[in-house]
């Protein structure tokens, strides 16, 4: 598979309602937020998350379309795979060399996001993926809400009798009630070229923004959805414009005058200033 000749930039918006979209450990697992602005955040790393539990659901975690990062995988073990199919007579950087080429070959995330694989044993190198972004951000400032929940079951037989009778156990739930997200993104045709990132690659990343949340639906996130994927396709693999220059184009507006706090993505009006569009680029809105 050859890869990709054109560089794309891309705009994708996300809700949450009545969930946690990212909870933050050093903060009780509330809702990542801004301290100075009260704008909802999650991270890139929350999100390529996501993208990876699609792609390893939607592939079956099968070559070219294996996931290197997953729960709970051995990374030495991953790594060890490459090594096994080398001629033993290689030298060290040509074995390094040769094993991150194999890697990029049957792991998807390993080709679209790059990875750290200067492991001590079975050095695979280090890899920059072409596919990169940032954190999302909330549209308008969030209010979390730290909601109390009862537990009616216990674990065991001595905390059944320790609460005499009365089952009943305390918790927290946070969520955000609602939060519209907007995200940004990069792929680099130069940088596909070193990892072998292509037209299927690409199209299977495109799915997964698109579909992720239909599979990843759970009582801490509640309802989330992909609400717009916009793409803007450069003619070469340099690009003919810059990237703050495409995201601008895409504005979001409240239509909700009242002041209300946004409830629903009904309450947003999302724009593309596509008579301002530079020349060379196109743009592809996939949702």
């Amino acid at each position: 598979m050859s890869a990709i000749d054109k560089r794309y930039d891309f705009v994708f918006l996300f809700d949450v309602a009545n969930g946690n979209p990212n909870g933050d450990p050093d903060a009780g697992n509330l809702p990542r937020i801004d301290p100075e602005t009260s704008r909802g955040l999650v991270t890139d790393v929350c999100l390529k998350r996501k993208i990876r539990n699609y792609v390893e659901l939607a592939k079956d975690n099968a070559a070219p379309f294996e996931i290197y990062v997953k729960e709970k995988a051995i990374l030495t073990n991953q790594q060890k795979r490459a090594h096994e199919d080398l001629p033993e007579d290689l030298k060290d950087g040509e074995k390094t060399a040769q094993a991150k080429a194999w890697m990029c070959q049957n792991f998807f995330d390993v080709r679209t996001f790059g990875a750290v694989m200067s492991l001590k044993d079975y050095n695979c190198g280090q890899v920059r993926g072409p596919v990169q972004l940032t954190f999302a951000r909330s549209e308008d400032p969030i209010a979390p809400m730290d909601i109390s929940i009862t537990r009616m079951a216990v674990a065991t037989q001595a905390e059944a009798d320790k609460q005499h009778g009365d089952n009943r156990t305390m918790g927290r739930k946070a969520i955000v009630p609602y939060g519209l997200y907007r995200c940004h993104g990069f792929v680099s045709a130069p940088l596909a070229e070193r990892t072998g990132f292509g037209a299927d690659d690409l199209a299977l990343l495109w799915e997964a923004l698109q579909n992720m949340f239909e599979h990843d639906h759970s009582a801490a996130r509640g309802e989330m959805a992909s609400r717009g994927l916009y793409v803007f396709e450069h003619e070469n693999k340099m690009g003919n414009a810059p990237a703050h220059t495409l995201f601008s184009l895409v504005n979001i507006a409240r239509t909700n005058g009242d002041g209300a706090p946004p409830r629903s993505f009904e309450d947003y009006a999302v724009t593309v200033d596509e008579a301002n569009m530079p020349q060379g680029v196109t743009l592809h809105s996939m949702i």
